[in-house]
């Protein structure tokens, strides 16, 4: 299954940045990042359940590593760079444990490496029943109201909470559960262990007041970039920042193309 994507051309040479975005957001998310880095063609991807692919469901992980790898294929991707965003980063992080022909660099910002234990992953799993059960019968901007009063969000301004509670308000409630059940971190392999053995470089992005993803970014073996005045949503808080690490990541991520293959 092909999943909804807006593509942005680039110059002759650069590798395609393929970006995905966090859990209720959909392709607009990377756009003002995207622009920045406009000598690369780009390709926003919807994930299922959002935006354009909202009529598109997954069953887990290994369905969406499937799923992107035939999108990817239909733009006549070949080389990449994939860049996501917490849900969209835990996704790509699965996806390029599997070291799929093509990705030649991988960045995530605020997505966590996977649970270690038995009984975190039974709570978070009864956890997301509850919000699931919520997106299916409540009205989104109740939900939406409280979800942005979660920890993990506690840098945000109340106005800042109004302002994604109005953004995600026009989602479909049950697309979203069936997305948050079938891709909730209790199913997601632990993937620390997997960066070791990548042959592509690993960046994770990362808001300084972001107490929780600092730590859990510093048990892994990627590269660490901390993005000042921001918090989970770093590339929301601090677009310029982001671009900006972005831009001298994939500058160097260019060199290591062969010539022939550019």
């Amino acid at each position: 299954m092909i999943l909804h994507a807006l593509s942005q051309p680039g110059q002759p040479g650069y590798p395609w940045l393929v970006f995905l975005h966090g859990f209720s957001g959909d392709h607009r998310e990377w756009l003002p990042i995207g622009q920045q880095l406009a000598a690369y063609p780009r390709l926003y991807v919807d994930l299922p359940g959002h935006g354009g692919s909202s009529n598109i469901a997954t069953q887990g992980f290994d369905e969406f590593s499937q799923q992107l790898t035939q999108t990817l294929a239909a733009w006549a991707i070949s080389e990449y760079g994939l860049i996501g965003y917490s849900l969209g980063g835990r996704l790509a992080w699965y996806f390029a444990s599997q070291q799929p022909v093509g990705l030649c660099g991988l960045v995530v910002e605020g997505a966590h490496p996977g649970l270690q234990e038995l009984a975190q992953r039974q709570l978070r799993r009864q956890n997301d029943a509850r919000w699931a059960a919520r997106f299916r019968h409540q009205p989104l901007s109740e939900v939406f109201t409280d979800w942005y009063q979660q920890p993990v969000f506690a840098s945000l301004t109340p106005a800042q909470r109004q302002a994604l509670v109005d953004l995600r308000r026009h989602n479909q409630g049950h697309t979203l559960a069936a997305m948050l059940e079938a891709t909730s971190l209790a199913a997601q392999p632990d993937l620390r262990a997997t960066a070791e053995s990548f042959p592509f470089p690993f960046y994770y992005l990362c808001g300084e007041n972001d107490d929780k993803f600092r730590a859990l970014a510093a048990e892994t073996t990627a590269t660490i970039q901390l993005i000042d005045n921001a918090g989970h949503n770093a590339h929301r808080d601090n677009p310029a920042m982001v671009a900006g690490c972005l831009a001298q990541f994939f500058v160097n991520l260019t060199s290591r193309i062969p010539y022939e293959n550019r």
